[in-house]
């Protein structure tokens, strides 16, 4: 719901984010406790994962590479948000995405290098955001990546049932 609150703001036209929407997400995070905020991590990596994947069969369908188109523009995105992305993070992240893009698990990856830092928070979330919004433009529908992870999380309930 964080990605999909943050491509609302950028379809909204506003700059910077809410102080409002901050201030929640701060108080959500700080009752979640250390396991908590390992489990929104984890989801993040979900997303990533899942986000991927999706971009990986659509662009097998034509015959391409995932790594080849996707990861290029991600870099090329998050290198142009350095307050929000410092440079030493974009391996990182652009490793992250790689990963998922093999079909590897972004958070059992993650695990080799140890605890996520402070300075990889924000670029964490920034990723999701950009292949969620990258799946959007694709598709040309705003809420698609919204929807597709609500689609996938209602399979799996009704899996369990």
């Amino acid at each position: 719901m964080l990605v999909d609150s943050r491509i609302r703001t950028v379809h909204a036209g506003k700059s910077g984010t809410d102080p409002e929407q901050e201030q929640l997400v701060q108080q959500l995070l700080s009752s979640l406790g250390p396991e908590g905020v390992d489990d929104v991590l984890d989801g993040t990596c979900t997303l990533i994962y899942l986000y991927m994947k999706w971009l990986r069969e659509a662009h097998e369908a034509h015959e391409k590479d995932v790594v080849e188109y996707v990861v290029p523009a991600l870099v090329t995105s998050l290198k142009m948000m350095p307050r929000s992305v410092p440079p030493q993070v974009v391996p990182t992240m652009a490793g992250l995405a790689i990963a998922a893009a093999i079909g590897l698990s972004p958070t059992l990856w993650r695990n080799q290098y140890g605890d996520w830092t402070e300075a990889e928070l924000a670029p964490l979330e920034a990723t999701a955001f950009l292949l969620a919004e990258h799946i959007n433009r694709m598709t040309d529908d705003h809420d698609f990546a919204t929807r597709m992870i609500t689609e996938a999380l209602t399979q799996v309930e009704a899996g369990a049932e």
